[in-house]
């Protein structure tokens, strides 16, 4: 007897996996109403910046008759200086500055976390050696560092710039994280793991840092906003070079080509300024969702 094939079991089969994937998370972020709201708004940004440049081209094709012409149908946020579309700019000029954004808030955490981990945890010429350093680059304003570093470093690529707010923007977390790590290394579980003899690298990475993983990647959200002004702030500075096209591309534009002097360029203004504002009020929002999932006590909010 043949045995009949039921095209509906690998959906079943799915199912439960998609639950846990996808709508179970959703549904604790959406605990949160002002949380929601910001991850909803983030993921439209990035759809907007990644899934967006393959509907909306960059507009390349210069209109003198069109310079700073006020919002339209064709021109939803009017044009630019050259008559371009400035609609189809703040689309295709994302993706570069987010990419830049998130690789340096990893970096950051990925050197920052760890190393105020073991700080912490192991104390003594350890602890002294690595808080010493994270002290002097401290110590040291992150701006005027770029500043030196982008005249040394040519930031030939996203990546090299990534890097390098990566490894300057670390002190701060680091000494934030050896604060929690002091005193959470006194609880019993981690007295046990000792009494246990689990080692050192099983107790820091098993142990310390998954149960303080809510502190560690709202921090990672924090310095990924920071890592957007800082590397705005070096393209505005003309520290970076202006290959490509990006939302500080755009800004450093409008301001040598003075921008600030036509009747009808607010908009060519202030469409990367808010397209950045939206994004780092996006992110700072979501925090809120991820507050509350890490640490339910905190109960809803609004």
């Amino acid at each position: 007897m043949a045995v009949e094939f039921d095209r509906r079991r690998p959906l079943q089969e799915l199912a439960p996996f998609f639950m846990r994937i996808i709508v179970d998370p959703v549904r604790y972020i959406a605990r949160n109403r002002m949380g929601f709201i910001g991850f909803c708004v983030l993921i439209f940004i990035l759809l907007l910046c990644f899934i967006g440049p393959y509907f909306v081209p960059l507009d390349t094709q210069a209109r003198i008759d069109r310079i700073y012409s006020p919002p339209s149908r064709e021109h939803p946020l009017g044009t630019d200086s050259e008559g371009k579309d400035i609609f189809s700019q703040i689309v295709n000029g994302g993706k570069d500055v987010l990419i830049v954004a998130f690789l340096s808030g990893l970096i950051t955490t990925l050197i920052a976390a760890p190393l105020g981990a073991i700080a912490a945890f192991i104390g003594g010429r350890i602890d002294n050696l690595i808080t010493t350093i994270a002290d002097v680059v401290l110590t040291i304003p992150q701006i005027p560092l770029l500043l030196v570093i982008a005249a040394v470093v040519r930031f030939s690529n996203v990546y090299m710039l990534a890097l390098v707010l990566g490894i300057t923007s670390w002190p701060g977390l680091l000494r934030a994280v050896r604060s929690q790590v002091l005193s959470i290394k006194e609880k019993d579980y981690i007295e046990a793991a000792r009494c246990l003899d689990m080692g050192t690298p099983h107790i820091i990475f098993r142990e310390i840092i998954p149960n303080m993983m809510g502190y560690v990647v709202i921090n990672f959200i924090l310095a990924t906003t920071a890592a957007v002004y800082a590397q705005v702030g070096l393209i505005l500075f003309g520290l970076v070079p202006l290959a490509g096209h990006n939302w500080g591309v755009m800004i450093n534009l409008a301001w040598v080509r003075g921008a600030i002097f036509f009747k009808h360029s607010i908009w060519y203004i202030m469409a990367p300024v808010m397209a950045i504002v939206l994004f780092q009020w996006s992110m700072v929002t979501f925090t809120r969702s991820l507050e509350e999932i890490f640490n339910p006590s905190l109960g809803s909010g609004n």
